[in-house]
Parts: structure tokens; C-alpha cells; sequence
């Protein structure tokens, strides 16, 4: 059972997680009874926290108005996976934050009890040095965008989309998706009179920002759902049928969801349906399959395959007269 300061600690730092609690579910977080909670309550309140309380059945405890919290109320584990996650560089696709994360680092560190210290030093490791992600974002624009989001307000911005053209966009933003090291937006294109997802490494937000709007229902799914979707999209640029001569089950081990699907076969061979940004990644992907394979459509697939298969055997002549 922990003691009463950090018992103390600890209640007042699970009040501030959910708006209220009951006095049963709190005595089983702390392992005491709800009589002990009751005294806590008081303790917190002679302090100066306002703890409110209501009786009766559904009744329980939540933080009034104007309660002042202390600087740091996280426990051993969340201290911990706060300083690895700024030790880690998890903003590695947001620019603008490295001194930003020293000063954060620095100053979780004057706070944190010595045993948590030495805990932290054991876990410091070398890390080999990393490329810069391909798309990075700075903290600004990314914080400019998160408020309008919040704030409900309209956005304009210039748009660089993947092959270049610029544009001038009018939205209405909802949501900022992170989808492994890049960052989207969801948005209802006024000029488009429906939703669009952009890349925020490509746009430049105009200040001063538009009016309020009424929110309205998100696509189906939500916005992950949307922004992954039209992810997928771009990946699916070019379609094709192949007829893989191998069996079924060794080759659907094979086919992920993201780029193919297995429709029919047997144990002789198998019809699977690929998806790709251009026929000639799907004819380069091809030869994993480790197995002979028929084309059936498009037609322009074959003439990839031969290409592809030309530019081998060039390859395979240049080594062998080396």
C-alpha cells in the first residue's frame, strides 16, 4: 500500500484523468477502502483542492473549477515513457522542436525523484545516425493547423500536389491524421464540394484564417479510416489479373491486402488480382512469387513482363563479358 503523501499524489492525479469517479472504483485503483478514500477527499480539500462530491446512487468525486495543479503528477511508468519518447526523437517528422525537446528533457529531469534518474541513465543507449524522413513538418504550421481545426474556422492555403501543380485551396479542416512519418488533413474542399485529404509537408496556410463553420458528419469510418483509403488509392493506380502456377495456399501465404488479392484456385496454380502505382511495379513484383504465371490482363502487362525480362538478360550479358 503506498503512503499517504504519495497516496495522496496519486488520487489527486486519477481525478484528473476522468471527469468523476466513484468512491469504489478509486479505493480499487489505490488498494484501500472507500472509507480511506472519503479521508483522502478531505486531506485534498484542507489543501486547497477543490474536490466536489455528490451521494446516492451514481454519486462520486470529480475536480471543481479552479483547481491548481502541482507541476508534475505522473507516476513512475508515465515519467519514464514521457523521457524515452523525447530521448527517441518521436517528432522526428516535425521540424522546429529539437531545442524545444532539450528544454522539455532538461526540465523532467529537475523533477523527477533520483530513483526515476538512474532508471532513465540505465536506459541510455548510441544509436546509429538516421536519414531525415522524406516529408517533414514544421511544429508552426502544424500547430496552426491543429487550432483551426479545433476552432472550427475556415482555411486557405497553396497546395503543392504530388506531380507539382499548385493550387489555392478554400476547406473547411477537421482533423490532422499521422500515418507513419507523414501528417494529413482532412478537409471538405469548397471548390471540390467534398472531402480531400493533404499532405501538411505541402501546404502553406494563409493567416489570417477564415471564418467559423458548422462542423459536419465525417466520412464513413471517421477520418483514419478516409485518410488511409486515399493512401491506398495512389497505390492502386494500375490494376492487373495474373495467373500464378503454383498452389493456392503457398501463394495466398504470400499476397498482403494492401497490393493484392487471391479471387480462385487450386492445387495447380491460382488467379490473384495486383494493384500498383504503374504495370511496370507489378511486373517487377512478379518474380517473388518464385513460380511460373500466365498474364490475363491487361495486354500491356505482357509487354512490361518482356521489357522487365529484356533489362535482366542485358544486365546478366554484362556481368558474364566482365
Amino acid at each position: 500500500m503506498l503512503d499517504t503523501s504519495a497516496r495522496l499524489l496519486r488520487l489527486l492525479s486519477l481525478l484528473q484523468t476522468r471527469k468523476e469517479w466513484s468512491g469504489a472504483d478509486l479505493a480499487e485503483r489505490l488498494n484501500i477502502t472507500t472509507r480511506t478514500v472519503r479521508r483522502d477527499v478531505d486531506r485534498l480539500r484542507e489543501l486547497g483542492y477543490p474536490v466536489d462530491g455528490t451521494v446516492g446512487v451514481g454519486g462520486g468525486y470529480q475536480l471543481g473549477a479552479g483547481a491548481e495543479m502541482p507541476p508534475l503528477l505522473l507516476d513512475d511508468q508515465e515519467v519514464l515513457a514521457v523521457a524515452l519518447g523525447l530521448g527517441a526523437g518521436a517528432t522526428a517528422s516535425v521540424t522546429g522542436l529539437d531545442e524545444a525537446g532539450v528544454r522539455a528533457m532538461s526540465k523532467l529531469r529537475q523533477v523527477m525523484p533520483s530513483r526515476l534518474r538512474h532508471r532513465l541513465d540505465s536506459l541510455q543507449v548510441d544509436a546509429t545516425p538516421m536519414r531525415a524522413p522524406a516529408s517533414q513538418v514544421d511544429a508552426t504550421v502544424l500547430s496552426d493547423v491543429a487550432a483551426v481545426c479545433h476552432r472550427h474556422e475556415r482555411l486557405r492555403f497553396d497546395y503543392r500536389a504530388r506531380d507539382g501543380a499548385e493550387s489555392r485551396r478554400d476547406v473547411e479542416p477537421y482533423r490532422l491524421v499521422r500515418s507513419g512519418l507523414r501528417w494529413y488533413l482532412l478537409a471538405w474542399d469548397l471548390g471540390r464540394d467534398d472531402w480531400r485529404s493533404f499532405r501538411v509537408d505541402r501546404l502553406t496556410p494563409k493567416i489570417p484564417t477564415g471564418p467559423r463553420f458548422t462542423p459536419r458528419e465525417l466520412p464513413e469510418g471517421g477520418a483514419a479510416a478516409f485518410i488511409a483509403r486515399s493512401i491506398g488509392s495512389v497505390y492502386r493506380q494500375a490494376t492487373a489479373r495474373v495467373r500464378i502456377h503454383s498452389p493456392l495456399e503457398q501463394v495466398a501465404e504470400m499476397v498482403d491486402a494492401a497490393w493484392g488479392e487471391v479471387e480462385s484456385g487450386d492445387v495447380n496454380s491460382c488467379e490473384v488480382a495486383l494493384f500498383g502505382k504503374s504495370l511496370t511495379s507489378i511486373a517487377r513484383w512478379l518474380y517473388a512469387f518464385d513460380a511460373d504465371f500466365t498474364v490475363v490482363s491487361p495486354a500491356e502487362l505482357r509487354t512490361e513482363c518482356h521489357e522487365v525480362a529484356d533489362f535482366h538478360v542485358k544486365v546478366a550479358e554484362r556481368y558474364r563479358n566482365a
